[in-house]
């Protein structure tokens, strides 16, 4: 015969014995995660208020996450009754398993505490590195990803980029702009000079410190005049576009003939 009170009371002890413990530890996993938002938003809030490098806040962000979210995971199993030290050790045996699956994430992950320490670009610099340019748009903790001038995103591996060569072009506050224009030989070369100069002088975004030049080099082609002016970093591309334009009319009006095959060289952003 079926005792129904012996399994009532087996239910009645499992549910005291184990159900407060549960819904304990459901509490504490609602609570600790708004506790862990509430408090990953106001170190967020800390560090803005503090001007912490922007190109840090989100692997900070990121890494404090991680580490409250493991720290309440190991709460909720304790609170359940089970034996921390022996999932810990299970934790420890995968942890190391998966450590030698993911070696490229690993490398990633240093890659960017790396990028982050030495700090080659920050968040909004023009880069070239890995083939590609654009600016930076954000560095996580296994990926830097960039904007390219025509809006594409890509998503570059820290551990490459940190091992690679990196061109920043927003580093400097001054920058060099380089136009060069090849005309026949048979043209006044002194007048074409004059009426560059004639264009730097008038253009107030030159600047006079590093003084600007203007050189002419032989070429089979015919002879390139060589201009290099200095501005501000975010003058250079209009600048160098500016500048090419500007000499090209002054040259038409002058009847000073460029070759057909030219050797322009307009800075990248």
């Amino acid at each position: 015969m079926f005792d129904y009170q012996k399994y009532r009371d087996v239910l009645t002890t499992f549910v005291f014995s184990y159900g407060v413990k549960f819904v304990g530890a459901i509490l504490i996993l609602i609570i600790g995660l708004y506790l862990i938002r509430w408090l990953v938003s106001i170190i967020n809030l800390q560090m803005t208020k503090h001007e912490v490098d922007p190109s840090l806040r989100p692997f900070l962000r990121n890494i404090l996450n991680i580490g409250l979210r493991i720290l309440l995971v190991m709460a909720v199993i304790s609170q359940l009754g089970m034996a921390i030290t022996s999932i810990v050790a299970v934790l420890g045996s995968a942890g190391l398993a998966v450590g030698l699956a993911l070696q490229g994430s690993l490398s990633n992950f240093a890659g960017g505490v790396l990028i982050l320490a030495v700090k080659p670009f920050r968040i909004g610099d023009y880069i070239e590195a890995q083939g590609v340019g654009g600016k930076v748009f954000l560095i996580n903790i296994l990926h830097t990803i960039i904007k390219t001038p025509d809006n594409k995103t890509i998503y570059i591996p820290n551990g490459p980029l940190a091992n690679s060569t990196i061109t920043n072009f927003d580093m400097e506050a001054n920058r060099r702009a380089d136009i060069r224009i090849v005309v026949q030989y048979e043209n006044d070369i002194a007048l074409a000079k004059q009426l560059i100069w004639d264009i730097i002088n008038q253009d107030t975004r030159i600047l006079t410190e590093p003084a600007p030049q203007v050189v002419s080099e032989n070429m089979d082609a015919g002879i390139a005049i060589i201009t290099r002016v200095w501005t501000q970093r975010e003058n250079t591309g209009v600048i160098s576009n500016d500048l090419h334009d500007f000499i090209r009319t002054a040259f038409a009006q002058n009847n000073i003939a460029i070759t057909g095959r030219q050797l322009d060289k307009r800075l990248q952003p």
